[in-house]
């Protein structure tokens, strides 16, 4: 039964995942300088260059994966974005104690999304895709 509907999973997975990051991306161009406050506000260095690649990797990832186009190496460079962001926005183990478990929930589903996005560029993003045209 799986290996019959393998095709409509990916697609499936692939909009999944465009529909949690491509909003997001949106929405950090729609308010950039709070993404940079944001950025700032964990002390990390240049924050708008992080900000400006938050919104590249978000949008045009979330298009690819969408897509299908050059899935592999999107949701391979997507998969990394997400766990660096979980290791500098959701560190749970630097949290104050009421944050601590909220935080904690955040960082384990940045990892949860960031093994589905290893799946795809594991498996590909398979027939119903244009990758799969180009090939």
């Amino acid at each position: 039964m799986f290996d019959k509907s393998q095709n409509l999973f990916a697609l499936i997975a692939r909009v999944l995942m465009a529909a949690l990051f491509l909003p997001a991306g949106i929405a950090k161009i729609a308010g950039f300088a709070g993404t940079v406050g944001y950025i700032s506000s964990v002390g990390l260095p240049m924050p708008e260059l992080g900000a400006a690649i938050a919104v590249v990797v978000e949008v045009v990832g979330a298009l690819a994966l969408l897509f299908g186009f050059q899935t592999r190496w999107a949701a391979l460079l997507m998969a990394v974005f997400t766990v660096v962001a979980g290791v500098f926005f959701h560190a749970f183990w630097n949290a104050a104690p009421e944050a601590m478990q909220m935080q904690q929930i955040m960082f384990m589903k940045n990892i949860a999304i960031a093994g589905g996005l290893l799946a795809l560029t594991a498996f590909g993003a398979g027939r119903i895709s244009l990758d799969a045209r180009k090939a």
